[in-house]
C-alpha cells in the first residue's frame, strides 16, 4: 500500500500501485470515469473504464467522500490535477455515501456545525497539517535548549490572572475553577529543573466576540531561572523564527494550498524590534490613532499597530496598572514593569505575554496587599520566595494565535480543529 504522495513522480511511472483513501471529485463520461482521490498526503486522479466489466457500474456511480482502494498503473498526464494518474485495475468500496452534506454554498455557520465533516476539506487539512508542526516544533525548541517539559493541573483553587474571567465548577464538595494559566506551577518547578515548558489547554470565561478569542485555547508556556525579561525576549524571539522556519520548511506545500504568501513569513528573522509601551503611544499617533498613556492595547488598537510592522514587535514596560501583580516593577522607571508583549504582524497583534517575576517576598506581598488578594489563598505561591528565591522570568504563548497568524487566517476559530467560544460548544 502506498501512499498518494509517494507515487507521484516519475520513479514510479509504468508501476502498479494500491492506494486507499477517499473520493475528492468524481465525474463521469459514457465508458470513462475520472475520479479524484485524496488521503492524507495528496490527490491524485484515477481513471476507471468500461473495461472493468460489470463492476463500472459500481466505481461510476460513487460519491463524494465514499472511501475505497484502488489498484492500477501509474502514468504521467500534465492534464492531471497533480500530474499523475492511476488507471484502475481492480478496486474494493468500502463504503458507499448517499450524499455529502458538504458543499460550496454552506454558510459559515453550518460549516461549524458540521465541522467533524469539514475538517476534510483540503485546506483545513493543511491547516491541522501546519498546526502539527508548530506544536512540534515549539516543544523541539525547547528540549535542544535544555527544557524540561512539565505538566500543571487544569482544575486549580486560585486564579492567575484575576477572577471575572474563571469558569466554575464542582470538585467533590469544594468550588475550583478551570485554569487560566500554569503559570505559577511551573514557577514551583523551576527551584529544581531550572528551565520548564508545558503546553495545555487555557480556559477564559470571556465574553468576547473578536476574531482572535476562544474560551479554550491551547498554552504554550516557559519559564526560567535566572533569566531577566531582556533574556527571555532574546529566548522567545529565537522560538518564533524556529517554529516558523520549520512550517516553511515542512509545510511549503500546505501554506500554498491556502495561498499564504510564504516571502511574508521569510522576513521573520531574530532580533525583533523592541519598544516601550510609552513610546509606542506616543508613535502610534503616526498611524492615526488616538490613544493616550494608561489605555490598554485591545485587538483593535493592535490591529491598527500591527498592519505597519514585517516582524513581530516586543512593547514592554507596561503601566503597572494594567498588568497582573506578580510581574517586576522596573527600578529604572518608576510605575512601569519588566514585562513584554510580543504581537504579531500583519495586524495580527498579541501572540505571547511574558516578563520578569517579582521574586522577593516583601514585595510580592506589597504588591499582593494592592491587588486585594488573600495570601492564605496563595500560601504556596508565597512560599516560593521564602524559601532559596531566584530572579526568574516566564512567558505564555497563544498557540491557536501563532497559527492564525502563520496561517494568515481570518478568524482563530479557523486555527483550531474545534472552537469552544462564547457561542459555541458542539460539536
Amino acid at each position: 500500500m502506498e501512499s498518494i504522495e509517494s507515487i507521484l513522480n516519475d520513479d514510479f511511472i509504468g508501476k502498479t500501485v494500491t492506494i486507499h483513501g477517499w473520493v475528492y471529485r468524481i465525474r463521469s463520461s459514457g465508458r470513462i470515469t475520472f475520479i479524484i482521490i485524496r488521503d492524507s498526503t495528496d490527490i491524485v486522479q484515477c481513471v476507471a473504464s468500461s473495461s472493468l466489466g460489470e463492476r463500472y457500474n459500481d466505481i461510476s456511480s460513487l460519491t463524494i467522500e465514499s472511501s475505497l482502494e484502488v489498484t492500477g498503473q501509474v502514468s504521467k498526464d500534465e492534464r492531471a490535477v497533480t500530474g499523475y494518474e492511476i488507471k484502475i485495475s481492480d478496486f474494493k468500496i468500502y463504503q458507499r455515501n448517499e450524499f455529502f452534506p458538504i458543499t460550496k454554498d454552506k454558510s459559515d455557520e453550518f460549516l461549524l456545525d458540521n465541522r467533524h465533516l469539514w475538517l476534510r476539506s483540503r485546506e483545513f487539512t493543511s491547516i491541522l497539517k501546519i498546526r502539527s508542526t508548530v506544536f512540534k516544533a515549539f516543544a523541539d525548541f525547547f528540549y535542544n535548549n535544555g527544557y524540561y517539559q512539565v505538566q500543571g493541573p487544569m482544575m486549580v483553587s486560585t486564579a492567575t490572572e484575576g477572577g471575572a474571567t474563571l469558569f466554575k465548577l464542582k470538585f467533590f464538595d469544594d468550588d475550583v475553577y478551570l485554569t487560566q494559566s500554569s503559570q505559577f506551577y511551573l514557577e514551583t518547578m523551576i527551584f529544581s529543573l531550572e528551565k520548564v515548558f508545558t503546553i495545555a489547554p487555557s480556559f477564559r470565561a470571556e465574553k468576547s466576540r473578536t476574531r482572535r478569542h476562544l474560551s479554550e485555547y491551547w498554552h504554550a508556556e516557559g519559564e526560567a531561572a535566572w533569566l531577566h525579561n531582556d533574556d527571555m525576549m532574546n529566548v522567545e524571539e529565537k522560538m518564533i523564527e524556529y517554529i516558523v522556519s520549520e512550517v516553511l520548511n515542512k509545510n511549503e506545500k500546505d501554506l500554498k494550498l491556502i495561498n499564504r504568501d510564504i516571502s511574508k513569513l521569510e522576513r521573520i528573522k531574530a532580533p525583533f524590534p523592541r519598544i516601550k509601551y510609552r513610546d509606542l503611544i506616543n508613535k502610534s499617533r503616526e498611524f492615526g490613532m488616538n490613544l493616550k498613556y494608561g489605555d490598554d492595547l485591545g485587538a483593535d488598537e493592535e490591529y491598527n499597530i500591527m498592519i505597519h510592522y514585517e516582524k513581530p514587535l516586543f512593547v514592554t514596560n507596561y503601566p503597572e496598572e494594567l498588568k497582573t501583580f506578580y510581574h517586576l516593577p522596573d527600578p529604572e522607571n518608576p510605575g512601569e514593569i519588566l514585562c513584554h508583549d510580543l504581537l504579531a504582524p500583519e495586524g495580527y497583534g498579541e501572540i505571547i505575554g511574558g516578563g520578569e517575576r517579582i521574586w522577593r517576598l516583601d514585595e510580592l506581598l506589597e504588591r499582593m496587599k494592592k491587588a486585594g488578594l488573600p495570601e492564605e489563598d496563595y500560601y504556596w505561591y508565597i512560599d516560593l520566595r521564602r524559601y532559596g528565591s531566584v530572579p526568574h522570568s516566564g512567558f505564555g504563548l497563544g498557540l491557536d494565535r501563532l497559527v492564525n497568524w502563520i496561517c494568515n487566517l481570518n478568524n482563530i476559530r479557523d486555527a483550531i480543529p474545534y472552537p469552544r467560544t462564547v457561542r459555541r460548544i458542539k460539536p
